[in-house]
């Protein structure tokens, strides 16, 4: 049973040859994780603030971390119990082929549809960043999101996305977080300049609202990084559980942090007209939302790669028993990288594929599969000691997915990609003013008006 794991077990958490030696510091594992988590999906979170109210949204959002970090350190305890090194084989030892095949494809899915969206993301920022270079007009190849998209492509995630080993990717996510800093100063600022002039929506600080379950599955989206945990476990130099407790802790700790700060800013900004994209909601003619954009595109950019090597890794393991030839591995990361190109060249509405994408993929891999194996390999009884918590997780995740699914068929969000918002034009700004001073005007003269009648009413009576 989990209880009585011995230390010489947790030393020796899931060791790993000593041939394929992780060279990751924890700092390095770190930074990677951290990027991992902090992908496109935290653009998203101030619209999941739209959908579930701030304050209740905000509670969510911490629920979730919560989960997230508790639900990783329970995937390798699991993976520990069954003297497995990897999501997927952890899943196969305790539920068999079909569970295996079940997780492969959501483990694929994810990463798959995360780096669609991260296209998406590149192509939407990028091109206003363009935008803004002197001589580059409309027209201009530049603001083509198409030959953007295929110039990041080409530039920047193929390259890196076939590098073989993870710990390379440590320094291009150290840049990342980096500029994570930038895009999350630049929001704050954002809020406190821009904010006031925009009026808020209505109801834009009720406690709650009724969407809130695709709210948590865009938040599940922003926080997924079960797929990639074991990879980034075995880059360790030293891998103990109580070194990838303290990762664990410290990356999801940072990451809950930047996205309570993004979500916050973001949501107070534009409070019901926030978009799934919030650099949406930026005019194009805003230098400071232009240099938060440029971080954001470069940021997803790097992110990228991650998301490359568990999609790659899922395929190897099931078509190629975990081991790629150089050329295999040039193949099938081409393959994967042309698929998610050529889809996100032709679909561009970035909440969608967020909310789609939390919903089928990330909630099953963060609620649902780590207690499910726990609970499988632990012989204590459900809903009591330590198997409380796992069974709480499970349930919650079965009815975030069956009543996010409802809910997305039900109710499909709209998707205003590349519209000018209505503040972002003085004549607007100004026409809004205007008629606000002519509702108080005209308020004010009926006022007089009913006085005046009134008095003369009393006059004639007397």
């Amino acid at each position: 049973m989990l209880h009585h794991i011995t230390d010489h077990d947790r030393d020796s958490l899931l060791q790993k040859d000593k041939d394929r030696g992780g060279s990751s510091s924890m700092s390095s594992a770190s930074f990677n994780f951290i990027n991992s988590i902090i992908g496109s999906g935290i653009i998203g979170l101030p619209y999941s603030m739209s959908q579930a109210g701030l304050p209740m949204g905000l509670l969510l959002l911490i629920l979730v971390a919560f989960i997230t970090d508790y639900s990783i350190i329970l995937l390798i305890r699991g993976g520990n119990l069954s003297g497995t090194q990897s999501y997927q084989t952890l899943v196969r030892s305790t539920f068999g082929l079909t569970g295996y095949l079940i997780l492969s494809g959501l483990q694929f899915m994810y990463p798959f549809i995360a780096m669609i969206s991260y296209n998406i993301v590149a192509g939407d920022t990028l091109t206003k960043v363009f935008m803004r270079i002197q001589g580059v007009g409309p027209g201009d190849i530049l603001t083509d999101r198409h030959f953007v998209i295929l110039l990041s492509t080409v530039l920047f995630t193929t390259p890196l996305s076939l590098y073989r080993d993870i710990a390379k990717l440590g320094k291009v996510s150290l840049l990342s977080m980096f500029l994570t800093v930038a895009i999350l100063i630049t929001v704050v600022v954002k809020a406190a300049t821009l904010g006031p002039q925009i009026p808020p929506s209505d109801d834009a600080w009720v406690f709650a609202r009724w969407n809130a379950i695709p709210a948590v599955a865009v938040m599940s989206f922003a926080f997924i990084c079960h797929h990639n945990s074991f990879m980034i476990y075995g880059s360790l130099q030293q891998p103990t559980l109580s070194n990838w407790s303290l990762v664990t802790h410290v990356s999801v700790g940072s990451a809950v942090v930047v996205s309570v700060v993004f979500a916050t800013a973001g949501y107070a900004t534009f409070t019901g007209y926030t978009q799934g994209d919030i650099f949406e909601n930026f005019c194009k003619n805003d230098n400071l939302a232009t240099f938060g954009r440029f971080c954001f595109g470069v940021s997803i950019v790097t992110t990228f790669p991650l998301e490359c090597f568990v999609t790659r890794e899922v395929v190897s393991n099931i078509f190629f028993e975990g081991e790629l030839s150089k050329a295999a591995h040039i193949i099938v990361t081409m393959v994967i990288i042309s698929a998610t190109t050529a889809i996100s060249l032709f679909y561009d509405c970035l909440g969608i594929v967020l909310e789609l994408n939390g919903v089928l993929s990330a909630t099953p891999l963060i609620f649902i599969f780590p207690s499910a194996c726990f609970l499988k390999l632990s012989n204590g009884r459900w809903f009591r000691g330590e198997n409380l918590i796992p069974s709480i997780i499970l349930v919650v995740g079965v009815c975030v997915m069956i009543i996010g699914i409802i809910m997305m068929a039900l109710f499909p969000q709209d998707c205003s990609h590349g519209a000018e918002m209505f503040y972002c034009t003085v004549s607007n700004t100004s026409v809004l003013s205007t008629t606000s001073t002519l509702l108080q005007i005209i308020n004010a003269t009926k006022n007089i008006s009913l006085l005046f009648l009134s008095s003369m009413g009393t006059e004639s009576f007397c």
